[in-house]
């Protein structure tokens, strides 16, 4: 038997807040998913939902001087071996200066340095 995975759980309990709902029981939803009427509802709804988090984190700041190897894989051409040879060089040469130190990373060129330029710096804001 396959363990279930965090869509379906979700699900579940999405079904679960929606029978509650529909027999009056008092529970807190909170953080509750809202209830469909059909499909296609609810799969709008999922859309708007992953377009905000998509928002959030090609919006969000990222200082390359304390950032972690999950904070480093949000920019564009910036994986798991890259956050982490990133990583290494600050710890070896210490923290940036600039944001187009970043080249000096063996992997990093100019072009993935100006794909997340707007979203790049060495200071705390």
């Amino acid at each position: 038997m396959n363990a279930p995975n965090k869509q379906s759980i979700k699900s579940l309990l999405v079904g679960v807040i929606c029978l509650a709902s529909s027999f009056n029981i008092a529970i807190n939803t909170a953080n509750a998913e809202p209830c469909f009427d059909n499909a296609q509802s609810a799969y709008q709804y999922l859309l708007v939902q992953e377009a905000k988090q998509t928002q959030a984190r090609t919006q969000t700041s990222i200082n390359i001087n304390r950032a972690t190897e999950g904070e480093l894989t949000t920019l564009n051409g910036i994986g798991s071996s890259k956050a982490q040879a990133i990583i290494l060089y600050r710890e070896i040469f210490g923290t940036f200066k600039t944001v187009d130190e970043l080249t000096k990373v063996k992997g990093i060129g100019a072009k993935t340095v100006e794909k997340n330029r707007g979203r790049l710096t060495v200071q705390d804001q």
